[in-house]
């Protein structure tokens, strides 16, 4: 009895404690919603991004969406800039038929110069199979809004990434000005407000541009501009054709239409609207409506020639900007506030560039280090609600016509780290996208696995975009092999579909959606193995993904037999197979899942390293960004510290070798990593560094010493790249909760300076939600609801009480098993 009354105690406290961080609501036990987090959270300079100057340069502009449009907001006075995106924006149209006809011919004698180790021969050869380029993710163009107004005498800009919102307040002409933005995704168009302290203070000429071809027409009330995307964009890294971007094509399906329109309503004043703009004359508030449309209409149809975004428009003029902005925030609130942390006093009143100037420097600032998280889930959210179409290499945001890497989709690490961090920061409904678009890239890469190698099962490479294109690029031999025939990202992307399964505990999904796309790529891997001169199945040609080797006499090559990353991703895919045939009862799995106990061991090298290659061979560049042998440790677990320490130890030594320096989205993996060898320590180390200063253009593209942040805390590869973002925020989270070995271990890798903090919302495989605080190093409080029942095993470093039940030592650590009904929270405390 005296335990329980304590208990009783401890679990009123965490319950206030939790209720003061979520803004004063409790999570009620019960089913339907439950854990989705429905309290509001406090508003304050924890959520907020602030400049104390107009942005100069896109990368200190503020982005904004509702994962259907995109905008960047520069912040400006008179001139002010947003930058327009539509993530259905791309070139060319569905994917054509046979590009390499030829390819499966080369297959064989590829694979015969491979197990002869001539390494030249080999890629002169898988030259052969290659493909086209993908197409590229485009711009729509930019608003242009001229406010007629002096030089401000005070100024600041900011983002608050809880509400969405980002806003830009001055005074001038002897008034205060305030010019909100946001894109509703209940209402589906872009939001500007300005509004003025002195009545009649406002005039305006708003007008907008565009990098593609373009037409502008004007109606009585709304303005629109018009036109076709190009036929084909080469990638900006493409330097040898006269026409890098083509508009003129035989074939009528390719060039995708679209149009933004836009309409301003106002307070008073006067409006006129021709064919250049609108002008809006002494009003006291004005409010812009934007809609932006493209064609699409999926990935293999013909895109429609005539998008309008008027409807939409009309619509959110009768709601009116009082409702449009309420049902704005109660969307985003929904998923926003499911999920805080709070790692320390946020004390810092410096501007966010000035801030991230300062930890540069060293400065310790847990409040940056939490904005930096909440901003990762901000970008998801607002990036990747398109059915069919996640968020690509820029997220949504991209001003360039030929951006880096084509903003497409990468998909030997970065789609996937786009999505690292959505189930467990409760953001699930985001990885829907992903869902649809690997649905969509089995249907061409069935096409591809047949037409390139002759096989079974569907097949995706290394790069994609929004035709679900499956095929190897390269331009047919202008491609190096070492990224461009790499086949294994089918049969890496459907781990999202065993993930999603776990995490949502939805059945449905996992017979009639997930199990049927990861049998075809496993098919695919039946046909691609064969067998080496020892018998073990193994993959060639084979790659770790932009690496190279050197073997005799100094030779480089980049293709190979059996890299470790090949055979960590099969192995991951046919575990999970058995996982769910243990669920579904699918008998006609058998055979594949045979295929397991025959593929070639995992290696372990000369200097103690996981092995990356078929043999111990060295390489030219031992500090590569990717790390594609740590496959197995982190996104996958077959390789981990309880059950295979002698692994573990290797690949800790692979990632020691390795070094810490890299690219964004580098580190970010990284930090993954050492959180998954319960290394908080170097975690952090390497999260610090995810938070350095860079400036646009002071780093060029796969040079210098690695990236960091630009001002608007966009992950710097550099350039620009957002998986850096996702990849961080997810690593924050696999410090403090992980889950990956069938319990629930609470704040595994805590790094020392995050002694003290709380965070609520983190989900755990199974479908837990913690919420936990903890001081000195050690869990005070922890509070879990299970959405689905089951039984779990909680794992911490503190012992656990839990009314009369108390945790039990297990190796460094304590465990207490519990049996779960759906709907129910539990409480627990952590002891001396």
């Amino acid at each position: 009895m005296k335990l329980y009354l304590i208990f009783l105690t401890l679990a009123s406290l965490t319950a206030g404690v939790f209720a003061q961080e979520r803004g004063g609501a409790v999570k009620a036990p019960g089913g339907g919603d439950a854990g989705k987090g429905k309290g509001v959270s406090s508003v304050g300079r924890e959520n907020r991004l602030w400049y104390r100057q107009p942005a100069a340069v896109w990368t200190e502009a503020l982005p904004v969406g509702n994962g259907r449009m995109g905008g960047m907001v520069y912040g400006k006075v008179a001139d002010e800039i947003v930058s327009l995106n539509e993530p259905t924006l791309w070139s060319g149209g569905p994917v054509r038929g046979d590009v390499n006809p030829d390819a499966k011919q080369y297959l064989d004698p590829l694979r015969i110069a491979l197990f002869t180790e001539n390494y030249e021969e080999a890629e002169r050869l898988a030259r052969k199979m290659q493909g086209g380029w993908s197409e590229s993710y485009l711009p729509l163009g930019e608003l242009h809004l001229h406010q007629d107004v002096e030089k401000p005498a005070t100024y600041m800009r900011e983002l608050d990434i809880r509400d969405g919102i980002a806003r830009t307040s001055f005074m001038a002409n002897g008034a205060k000005y305030v010019r909100e933005v946001f894109v509703s995704a209940p209402d589906q168009v872009m939001v500007v407000r300005w509004t003025c302290s002195r009545p009649a203070g406002i005039n305006l000429v708003l007008g907008a541009s565009s990098l593609l071809h373009n037409s502008h027409a004007a109606t009585d009330s709304i303005w629109k501009m018009r036109g076709k995307a190009p036929a084909h964009v080469d990638p900006n890294y493409v330097d040898y054709t006269r026409q890098p971007v083509v508009y003129d094509d035989s074939d009528s399906c390719r060039g995708m239409p679209w149009m933004m329109a836009m309409r301003a309503a106002s307070r008073g004043g006067v409006i006129t609207i021709d064919s250049s703009g609108i002008k809006v004359s002494k009003a006291s508030e004005v409010v812009l409506y934007v809609s932006m449309q493209t064609g699409f209409r999926g990935f293999d149809q013909c895109p429609n020639g005539t998008p309008d975004g008027a409807d939409a428009i009309g619509k959110a003029i009768q709601l009116g900007y009082g409702e449009l902005l309420s049902r704005h925030l109660a969307d985003i609130h929904r998923f926003f506030d499911r999920v805080s942390l709070t790692l320390g006093a946020n004390q810092s009143s410096l501007p966010t560039d000035e801030r991230l100037a300062a930890y540069t420097k060293g400065a310790i600032d847990p409040g940056l280090e939490a904005l930096y998280f909440q901003y990762g889930r901000y970008l998801l959210i607002c990036s990747s609600r398109t059915p069919g179409v996640p968020a690509n290499l820029q997220g949504i945001w991209n001003a360039e016509l030929r951006a880096p890497w084509s903003s497409n989709y990468t998909t030997n690490i970065n789609l996937q780290m786009n999505y690292w961090l959505a189930e467990e920061c409760d953001l699930s409904e985001m990885v829907e996208p992903l869902i649809g678009f690997i649905g969509n890239l089995a249907v061409n890469g069935r096409k591809a696995a047949r037409q390139f190698y002759g096989a079974k099962g569907w097949v995706a490479h290394h790069n994609s975009d929004i035709w679900a294109m499956a095929t190897p690029v390269g331009d047919k031999g202008r491609g190096e092999p070492k990224w461009a025939n790499w086949p294994m990202g089918g049969a890496w992307l459907v781990r999202h579909l065993w993930e999603h399964y776990l995490y949502t505990g939805d059945r449905r999904f996992l017979k009639d959606t997930a199990l049927p796309l990861m049998k075809g790529a496993a098919e695919f891997i039946d046909d691609w193995l064969v067998p080496d001169a020892g018998g073990r199945l193994v993959t060639a040609p084979s790659m770790s993904p932009e690496n190279e080797f050197i073997y005799k006499d100094d030779k480089v090559a980049d293709v190979s037999v059996a890299t470790t990353m090949d055979l960590g991703i099969i192995r991951d895919l046919l575990d999970d197979l058995a996982a769910a045939d243990s669920v579904l009862g699918d008998t006609s799995l058998s055979r594949l899942l045979a295929l397991r106990r025959r593929l070639m061991p995992y290696q372990i090298g000369g200097q103690g390293q996981l092995q990356e290659w078929y043999k111990d061979y060295a390489s030219p560049d031992p500090h590569h960004r990717h790390v594609s042998h740590l496959y197995s440790l982190y996104p996958a677990n077959e390789i981990s510290l309880s059950r295979t320490p002698a692994l573990a130890a290797a690949a800790q030594q692979s990632l020691i070798l390795r070094g810490d320096v890299g690219t964004g989205w580098s580190m970010a993996w990284k930090v993954n990593l050492w959180a998954r060898l319960m290394d908080g320590n170097h975690a952090y180390r390497l999260f610090r560094h995810l938070l350095r200063l860079t400036r646009d253009n002071e780093i060029k593209m796969g040079g210098g010493e690695g990236g960091g942040a630009y001002p608007n805390l966009f992950d710097a590869h550099p350039p620009f790249q957002i998986d850096g973002n996702f990849g961080g925020a997810a690593g924050m989270a696999e410090m403090l909760l992980q889950s990956q070995d069938g319990d629930l271990h609470l704040l595994p890798a805590l790094p020392d300076v995050w002694a003290s903090g709380s965070v609520s919302g983190l989900v755990g495989r199974g479908g837990f939600v913690v919420d936990m605080s903890w001081k000195g190093g050690r869990l005070v409080l922890a509070r879990v609801l299970s959405r689905l029942g089951g039984r779990v095993v909680i794992r911490s470093s503190t012992p656990l009480i839990m009314n009369e039940l108390r945790s039990k030592k297990e190796g460094k650590d304590y465990i207490l098993a519990l049996d779960t009904t759906p709907g129910v929270t539990f409480y627990l405390a952590g002891t001396s």
